[in-house]
């Protein structure tokens, strides 16, 4: 086995050490280089990307702020308005109530009106009607025709009675 020749030893070691330096100075100069610039890169990268990443965070949680807060004004605007339109409907609806009350009111007292003059009508020509019969009566019983006054006052004196028994 050559490997194992001892006087080899020297000049493969020679070579050994002659290929190391060489490719030490070729990985030094130039690989090592260019790999340690990757990974610079690399990490600035990455440090940069880190920052813009904690960057967006902070505007994405104050654009979520400014929009709860939006949210919040509009809500409370939408509640204001509904409050307010509502009072406003009140209002309007208690003040048509009060238009068609007072017009009810006004109706009813025209109506009251009416009828206590239909009532008195009613009432006076019940008179008439009432002495008209009587004298027909007293005049078909006795057989003369009594004095209007006389059946006037009968009359009246009929009604004050019926007054008194309906007061007690």
């Amino acid at each position: 086995m050559p490997q194992l020749v001892f006087s080899d030893y020297p000049t493969q070691i020679f070579w050994l050490v002659v290929t190391f330096v060489a490719l030490y100075v070729v990985l030094s100069k130039l690989v090592l280089p260019s790999i340690a610039r990757t990974l610079g890169d690399r990490d600035s990268q990455l440090q940069g990307d880190i920052a813009r990443a904690e960057k967006l965070r902070s505007e994405a949680e104050t654009t979520l702020a400014a929009y709860r807060k939006a949210i919040g004004e509009a809500r409370a605007a939408a509640q204001a308005e509904l409050k307010q339109t509502a009072e406003a409907m009140a209002a309007e609806a208690a003040r048509r109530e009060g238009e068609l009350a007072a017009s009810f009111a006004e109706r009813a007292r025209a109506a009251e009106a009416g009828i206590a003059e239909a009532k008195t009508k009613a009432l006076t020509e019940l008179k008439n009607v009432a002495g008209d019969a009587a004298r027909d009566l007293v005049t078909r019983l006795v057989g003369a025709a009594p004095a209007p006054q006389d059946v006037a006052e009968a009359i009246q004196a009929s009604q004050q009675g019926t007054a008194r028994q309906e007061r007690a």
